[in-house]
């Protein structure tokens, strides 16, 4: 599982149409590569290590390159970063996007220096909104202590932000996280052993919460706010990522993000 077919795809794009985002902490890198190759051959595509897991970079390295079932390249993001040595480590690895749990001001720098992606953490919502406004998403950790309608209302009045809230959700729980706002959900434990209960739970949040008729979806996610000056790599990034959205289905979810780099692109 180690060619790859299809355009680069952005990170923000492949969650909103993947709905649950699996946090890998494993005990040794072997453990943490089976584990993701699994996810990968179930038809997830982008899978988040973690550095509490002993040689996490040489994990990250080895799975960098891979594509899932479908032949598309894999998105291996590295989480629990929370200084700036290991935003360069995690990079020079192959990460595609980088994950922290709070506030991480060094993370942010590496990752506006290096034009990486970049889910900084929060829980207040001054905290959530400042990772918003640096890179148009945010990881609302711990989730379980606000709950769904917690992020409902961040919603509320965040409605551009990619929203993943993480920590104490339970597989069976994503649908209403989705229901409430959420663009999607970070999961650690209770993912299904069997593979093919893993690959029908993907199947199944794929074409649920958000994919239905008007009537039957949550709020809808319409895309990350841009920062100010990004420049073409990231703007050529979210082209490929409507590119890839509109073969998904998902062009509300990411449209506006290429109007808002356009536009921001254009100011003098």
């Amino acid at each position: 599982m180690s060619g790859t077919s299809d355009a680069p795809a952005h990170p923000y794009a492949v969650l909103a149409a993947q709905r649950l985002l699996p946090v890998l902490r494993n005990a040794d890198a072997d453990e943490a590569v089976r584990a993701a190759t699994r996810l990968l051959a179930a038809g997830c595509r982008a899978v988040e290590l973690t550095t509490s897991t002993p040689g996490w970079a040489g994990a990250v390295a080895r799975t960098a390159g891979l594509a899932d079932v479908h032949g598309r390249r894999a998105l291996i993001g590295v989480g629990t970063v929370t200084t700036a040595a290991q935003a360069e480590a995690a990079l020079d690895a192959g990460a595609a996007f980088l994950v922290s749990p709070y506030p991480a001001p060094g993370v942010r720098e590496v990752a506006g220096r290096r034009g990486a992606v970049f889910i900084e953490g929060g829980f207040t919502p001054a905290e959530i909104a400042s990772a918003v406004r640096a890179a148009g998403a945010a990881k609302v950790f711990p989730a379980h202590v606000g709950g769904p309608r917690f992020v409902r209302s961040l919603r509320a009045v965040l409605p551009e932000a990619v929203l993943v809230p993480t920590g104490g959700i339970r597989p069976g729980e994503v649908p209403a996280w989705i229901a409430a706002g959420a663009t999607a959900v970070g999961i650690g434990d209770g993912l299904p052993a069997d593979p093919a209960e893993l690959a029908a739970l993907f199947t199944d949040l794929a074409g649920g919460p958000g994919r239905g008729a008007p009537g039957e979806r949550g709020p809808e996610v319409r895309g990350p706010e841009v920062r100010a000056g990004v420049g073409p790599a990231v703007h050529g990034a979210v082209q490929g990522a409507v590119q890839g959205a509109v073969r998904a289905g998902v062009q509300a979810v990411v449209g506006p993000a290429v109007q808002a780099v356009e536009a921001r692109e254009q100011r003098p």
